[in-house]
């Protein structure tokens, strides 16, 4: 499978110190990166909401001259165009074939599983395990813990703000939790940001998914597993973050022993009940 851009940018921005700024600009470019090469610097200004001088200081920032060079760097590693560019789609095709790129990167991502491991492991350790998620993220959130209720013999779903987000932090703390799974898309609320830095302080490990390595809760989590968004639509679409919940689940079952044999209890029990129809 050829490198996406969006996998290629990652790679770029890897190993610099980013300010804030820099870190957002950064994010707008992989959340367009088939379109980052033909920008302007006054258009990924404007793209990001940041000033001009800004993107010439982040090229330089990243190693380059000033921003025409990283444009014609950014050109030279461009793969060929398709037959079937942009504009051969409508804005509904368009929508899904952003977020088949954005599969096809995580899939890319996924070639290393060591993270997913050493997430899959926290989870599985942690009694009960939670997991966060508030607004649009809090769907993600709600997802995981359903299905991890199955195998998982305790999960505490947090997916409401307010003053209460800290104390139930701290009962999950009393009772034995080691590891918080938080679920982060934009736009990122100021409270998520806050509770995995209450998290951290209490001491549970937080293993987030976010739409971007850059997003604002990176300095709060100590495993961070990007899968972006689509944004193409006027909400912003989540299958990559969904299906990596699920790769999460799925690590976190092979680290539970006694996985399997809960969810054959589940199923008998579904079926005394018929809960589901055949």
């Amino acid at each position: 499978m050829s490198e996406s851009p969006a996998a290629r940018l990652q790679q770029l921005f890897e190993g610099h110190r980013l300010t804030p700024t820099q870190r957002r600009i950064a994010h707008s470019m992989v959340r367009r990166a088939g379109d980052v090469p033909f920008l302007s610097s006054v258009e990924l200004a404007e793209l990001a909401g940041v000033s001009q001088p800004s993107v010439t200081r982040f090229a330089v920032a990243l190693g380059f001259d000033g921003y025409p060079a990283l444009r014609r760097h950014l050109r030279e590693v461009a793969p060929a165009s398709s037959e079937a560019g942009p504009d051969a789609y409508n804005e509904y095709q368009q929508a899904v074939h952003a977020e088949i790129e954005n599969l096809s990167h995580l899939a890319e991502l996924l070639a290393d599983p060591s993270p997913v491991e050493r997430a899959g492991r926290l989870l599985a350790a942690s009694r009960p395990l939670l997991v966060l998620g508030l607004r649009a993220a809090s769907s993600q959130a709600r997802g995981f813990a359903y299905f991890a209720a199955k195998v998982h013999p305790d999960v505490r779903l947090l997916d409401e703000g307010g003053t209460m987000l800290a104390d139930r932090i701290d009962a999950a703390r009393r009772a034995g939790a080691t590891t918080l799974l938080c679920f982060a898309l934009p736009r990122h609320p100021k409270e998520v940001v806050e509770a995995l830095a209450y998290a951290r302080s209490a001491g549970l490990k937080v293993v987030t998914v976010a739409d971007s390595a850059f997003a604002p809760v990176a300095g709060h989590s100590d495993l961070l597993i990007p899968a972006a968004v689509g944004t193409g639509l006027a909400f912003d679409t989540a299958c990559a973050p969904m299906l990596l919940g699920r790769v999460l689940l799925e690590a976190m079952c092979d680290d539970l022993p006694d996985a399997q044999a809960r969810l054959e209890e589940f199923d008998a029990r579904a079926a005394e009940r018929g809960l589901f129809v055949e």
